[in-house]
């Protein structure tokens, strides 16, 4: 028998390992960096983001995740992980417990959840009911404009536009120009043709909040004069009082539809709906899992949420 066949069979296969003797798994694929010099600045200035610094932090989240949560079914890639550093401004505590909330929700919520991808949610997005406006605000924010007098009640239910904006912000995360938080933060939220009635809710709501989120809510009723001081004229349609040309949905409906592939990996594979270790679930700030609306909430015509 020649050497190499004597040594194919005296070799243990990977199979005959005990548990402690299988080969490691294979590391996540590595980080390359697409942020322009200004926006590395920035997240430095912003994040206590240092790019000496980056794939260390990486490394110690992953490590975290590895050690205190070896059950949870996670991506450990740099790029992934890298979203809740941000969001967290590199607090390696702050962004494990983001991604064990985030996996929480999304285990414990499967209506939402589950199968969520772009062809499954064609009528929500065919209805106009939300869109991401072509082009960002002077600080580099992308605009999310929500319309629920777009939504028919007897089309679908409510939680398939939560569907959607999942699905929008999932999507808008994916760019490292977008990752301050969801992790993604909103940095503004502005109302427009909204009812009396939900400026009373405002009000009664309002001092519960914390005073940082509070103060990021603008309702501007009907005066599009006061809404331009925030989101200038030259970024929003026509039908904002903009010279940016007509709301074009199409266009955000398609880059949606050309990522199936990505989502359908993601939040297409079989996963359990609940999971012991991920402790009690937090869902998202301003959603619970029993959301409903009314009439009253149909008639707030329009929403722009500026957004990183």
């Amino acid at each position: 028998m020649s050497e190499e066949s004597d040594s194919l069979r005296t070799s243990p296969s990977v199979a005959s390992l005990s548990e402690n003797e299988l080969p490691p798994p294979p590391e996540p694929p590595g980080y390359v960096c697409s942020l322009t010099e200004e926006l590395v600045t920035k997240a430095r200035e912003e994040l206590q983001e240092k790019p000496e610094w980056r794939l260390r932090d990486v490394q110690a989240l992953r490590d975290m995740v590895r050690k205190e949560y070896p059950n949870l079914s996670t991506s450990l890639d740099d790029a992934f992980l890298l979203r809740f550093l941000r969001a967290r401004k590199f607090d390696y505590d702050r962004a494990l417990q983001l991604l064990v909330n985030y996996h929480s929700c999304r285990r414990s919520w499967p209506e939402v959840f589950s199968n969520l991808r772009p062809s499954a949610l064609k009528d929500v997005l065919s209805s106009g009911f939300l869109t991401v406006l072509p082009h960002t605000d002077p600080r580099g924010c992308h605009i999310l404009c929500i319309r629920p007098d777009r939504w028919i009640p007897s089309n679908y239910p409510i939680t398939e536009n939560i569907r959607a904006i999942y699905l929008t912000l999932e999507k808008l995360i994916q760019s490292e120009e977008t990752q301050d938080g969801f992790p993604i933060r909103i940095k503004a939220v502005h109302v427009v043709n909204e009812p009396r009635i939900f400026k009373g809710i405002f009000a009664i709501i309002k001092p519960f909040l914390k005073e940082k989120i509070a103060n990021r809510f603008f309702l501007h009723g009907s005066d599009l004069n006061s809404l331009h001081t925030n989101l200038p004229r030259n970024i929003l349609p026509t039908e904002y009082g903009g010279t940016a040309g007509e709301l074009d949905t199409a266009t955000w409906n398609a880059v949606l539809l050309a990522s199936e592939e990505d989502f359908v990996k993601e939040f297409c594979q079989a996963v359990p709906t609940s999971d012991s270790i991920l402790g009690q679930v937090l869902l998202p700030e301003g959603l619970t899992s029993e959301a409903q609306c009314d009439d009253s909430m149909r008639a707030m015509k329009s929403q722009l949420y500026s957004c990183y």
